[in-house]
């Protein structure tokens, strides 16, 4: 259909992105610098984002496009909205965890590398959705006192599960190995798994 849409002048973008920010239905996206109108579908020709620009480099114009569609925006803005926190608990330190801790009676327990959280995207929504997590480093901590504190947690508060998140670089061998001599020194059955992240954010 033909219609009313914007277009982008790249050459005279200065990268801004103010016409971002002002485009209500988050239709400019900033692409290597410069802002790209990412779907005709998310633009509705009203032009908010016009009166924004500083350089001029957006126009309306008439041309052959596809139809404003306003579920796909309100999928568009709900993928973009900022997630809530997952976390039920504090502290999340292995280190100043009370292994008395209330919140450990029964838990899902989630022991983390403190990297994890920072190179896997989705971390709240995938690991801390529904457990309780404790995170450390076996490269800058005392994995001995790691051993020690969750042997006494594996021993007295009823785990239902622990799974380990660890990166894919070796010093984080240091946490999964800890987690595995606890579970051994405590004699507590409890459910076990070990899941790998790369550098590069994927789970292996």
């Amino acid at each position: 259909m033909k219609r009313k849409i914007i277009q982008i002048h790249a050459e005279k973008c200065n990268g801004c992105a103010l016409c971002a920010d002002a485009c209500h239905e988050n239709a400019i996206k900033m692409i290597n610098g410069k802002a790209t109108l990412i779907s005709d579908e998310y633009c509705d020709g009203l032009g908010d984002c016009l009166p924004a620009c500083p350089t001029n480099a957006i126009e309306m114009i008439e041309r052959e496009a596809k139809a404003y569609d306003e579920e796909a925006v309100k999928k568009l803005q709900a993928e973009l909205a900022p997630q809530p926190s997952m976390l039920t608990q504090w502290p999340i330190q292995l280190s100043l965890i009370n292994p008395n801790a209330n919140f450990l009676e029964g838990a899902n327990l989630v022991i983390a590398a403190d990297c994890v959280a920072f190179a896997y995207g989705n971390f709240h929504q995938d690991f801390i959705k529904g457990n309780k997590i404790a995170v450390g480093c076996p490269k800058l901590d005392d994995v001995n006192y790691y051993i020690e504190k969750l042997t006494d947690i594996f021993s007295n508060k009823n785990i239902n599960s622990v799974e380990v998140v660890r990166m894919e670089v070796p010093c984080c061998g240091g946490i999964q190995r800890a987690v595995e001599l606890a579970l051994k020194q405590s004699n507590a059955t409890i459910e076990y798994k070990t899941t790998t992240i790369s550098i590069e954010g994927d789970i292996l």
